[in-house]
């Protein structure tokens, strides 16, 4: 069957610490980078010619999109193995918010990429599929393997981190975007010097963890608040809710998480906020599943 479908899975930054702004123009950062069970849908069929067509709860603003990252990456395969422009029907299923700190359109155009491969039954590695990957976006790679790991440079020197354990959590976007240029300028009125990467927690006991990250931060979580005031409300709802150890924002926002000792705590409380805010995208989920 050359019909393939796969997850493209929201990434979560459980902390970025962001360094003031280099001479190439790029901010260096430090993240703790981890891949949620809840993401889009992607799928590829073989056909005559690339089509991309985008649906879901968030598709209607990328259906138009003559530069969708997919049609980026796909062409850039394309590129790299000789062949043109790969001869694939793709639909995009977009279940997660626009502009959200969330890495969609990487992890949807890394989904892509792996089923192109495997439908075309293409002779290229992992190797240059991130090489590919990297060339669409910093988080192009992480976003590729999908796997916990330590971000660093520019978001693409990876050290993947196999010990994180399963993090229990609920992801919230408000509703508002929050475009990555904006947000880096807004921090760039007041920038911090990058701290080497912390060291790891003690043990890597999921409450252990926790405690360990609440001392960390997102350099961008301030910035990004005095742009979209609705991030910072939506963090005071979330370290309402019973049970939420730790609350903060994902990315350059807009969305933010809460973690939970479990997942039955962290369903639990989907629906006290649902109620308080029926028009805000509220999922629960688990970062770093199996």
């Amino acid at each position: 069957m050359s019909r393939r479908t796969a997850i493209a899975p929201a990434k979560v930054n459980l902390f970025l610490h962001v360094g003031p702004v280099d001479a190439e123009g790029y901010h260096p950062l430090t993240s703790l980078v981890a891949f949620a069970d809840v993401g889009d849908e992607v799928t590829v069929e073989r056909s005559d010619r690339l089509t991309l067509t985008v649906g879901g709860p968030f598709g209607a603003v990328l259906a138009d999109d003559p530069d969708n990252l997919i049609l980026r990456a796909l062409r850039a395969l394309g590129q790299a193995t000789g062949i043109g422009e790969p001869p694939l029907s793709v639909h995009l299923d977009k279940r997660l918010p626009i502009a959200a700190g969330l890495g969609g359109g990487s992890s949807d155009a890394g989904a892509a990429l792996k089923l192109a491969r495997d439908a075309l039954g293409l002779d290229i590695d992992d190797g240059a599929l991130t090489e590919i990957a990297a060339s669409i976006g910093a988080d192009g790679p992480m976003c590729l393997h999908t796997r916990s790991a330590w971000a660093e440079g520019r978001g693409e020197l990876l050290t993947f981190e196999p010990a994180l354990p399963p993090l229990h959590a609920l992801l919230v976007n408000p509703g508002v975007p929050s475009p990555t240029g904006a947000v880096y300028r807004a921090y760039d009125a007041a920038p911090r010097r990058l701290d080497a990467r912390p060291a790891p927690p003690a043990t890597w006991r999921m409450p252990d963890v926790i405690d360990w990250l609440a001392a960390q931060r997102n350099d961008l979580e301030s910035p990004a608040i005095s742009l979209q005031p609705a991030i910072g409300m939506a963090m005071k709802a979330l370290a309402a809710l019973p049970g939420a150890r730790l609350t903060r924002m994902s990315g350059s926002g807009a969305t933010v998480f809460a973690l939970f000792d479990t997942r039955e705590a962290a369903t639990d409380a989907a629906p006290h906020l649902t109620a308080e805010q029926p028009d805000w995208w509220i999922a629960p989920t688990t970062l770093a599943a199996p």
